[in-house]
């Protein structure tokens, strides 16, 4: 029913966050979907990679057994496969652009979900970004996560309300929280896109600039658990303004045809 799915997680210091996430993350998809798990360790000084190891060995050996009850005790099983969480590491932090880009490029999914480490985001609404992405009809399409009830303080929201008006008004790419890390698009529709730093606010509206499909799908918000968020308003409001001026003339400069139409000749046997 679904293609395989390929989580990309960036990550940078997310240690006390990562694992719970990828546990998370199986029992929310395993049953429904093939999946794999990409953690990309940006440069992290702390205990992320290993955590991240470890959890994917604990969900492997836990599904195991669990098949050994479902099927009894005496009943042979294979040997449980290997983890599906995979690492790569940057020797540096590169940002989270660079880091979904690293992901993205190694995965085997033909669906990429992306979601930030810091549990934030709910993978129980995953399957939900599933069922919309099966109903997309063209071959490039974005189903975006909307946090309607956000747990910030009540200065990031303002923050947040303000950026997504003005972000709204220039682009118009149809999505109202620019900000939420869950998304669900094609491997190949990501690989069309330009790259540059901070690409990853921008999905959508670079989606759209390929007659891609936007769908919007309201999501949870959570609380992080552990550690400290990797932005401040100063970083976000001046890499916004830049990259939101670069996006705009990108869309601006990009024309193209709603459709193509193939005309061949062909010989009269006359």
């Amino acid at each position: 029913m679904y293609p395989l799915i390929s989580v990309v997680l960036p990550a940078k210091n997310e240690q006390g966050n990562i694992g719970q996430l990828i546990e998370e993350l199986h029992v929310a998809l395993t049953g429904n979907v093939e999946f794999e798990i990409l953690v990309i360790d940006d440069g992290s000084t702390d205990n992320t990679v290993e955590e991240a190891l470890r959890a994917g060995q604990a969900c492997i050996a836990e599904e195991f057994c669990q098949q050994q009850v479902a099927h009894g005790s005496h009943t042979p099983l294979p040997s449980p496969r290997k983890s599906r969480v995979s690492v790569l590491s940057h020797p540096v932090s590169c940002g989270q652009s660079t880091a979904i880009h690293t992901g993205i490029s190694h995965a085997r999914g033909e669906w990429i979900v992306t979601a930030d480490s810091d549990g934030q985001n709910d993978p129980a609404d995953i399957p939900a970004l599933l069922k919309l992405a099966l109903q997309c009809q063209a071959p490039h399409f974005c189903i975006a996560g909307y946090r309607q009830k956000r747990l910030d303080t009540s200065w990031v929201r303002f923050q947040s309300k303000v950026a997504n008006a003005i972000r709204q008004t220039i682009l118009r790419d149809g999505v109202p929280d620019s900000g939420c890390g869950l998304k669900l698009f094609p491997k190949q529709t990501f690989l069309a896109l330009p790259y540059f730093d901070h690409m990853h606010r921008f999905l959508p509206c670079l989606i759209k600039r390929l007659n891609g499909e936007i769908v919007v799908c309201p999501v949870n918000h959570r609380n992080r658990e552990a550690g400290q968020s990797n932005y401040n308003a100063w970083n976000r409001a001046w890499a916004g303004i830049i990259d939101l001026m670069g996006v705009l003339w990108l869309r601006k400069r990009t024309k193209y045809p709603p459709s193509v139409t193939l005309h061949t000749g062909q010989m009269s046997d006359e």
